[in-house]
């Protein structure tokens, strides 16, 4: 198992490691998922912490559920 950093995200028991340095205004991330409402509330968490404003949208990707975030600001 994995150790979880402080800044992973693990809405279904799984690690997503987010290059959250890289992340600019306008950049979005997706993290697959089936616990969309776990993994929305962990990258609201993020962001505010960040004192970023965000936007986002559950949908499917290439066949595959999940969150899509968007730095705004």
């Amino acid at each position: 198992m994995t150790t979880l950093k402080l800044n992973d995200l693990c809405p279904d028991g799984v690690r997503v490691v987010v290059n959250w340095e890289g992340m600019v205004v306008g950049a979005s991330i997706f993290v697959p998922c089936v616990d969309t409402r776990e993994a929305t509330k962990q990258i609201k968490a993020f962001f505010k912490k960040k004192d970023w404003k965000l936007e986002f949208r559950v949908h499917a990707e290439s066949d595959l559920l999940g969150v899509r975030a968007w730095r705004t600001c």
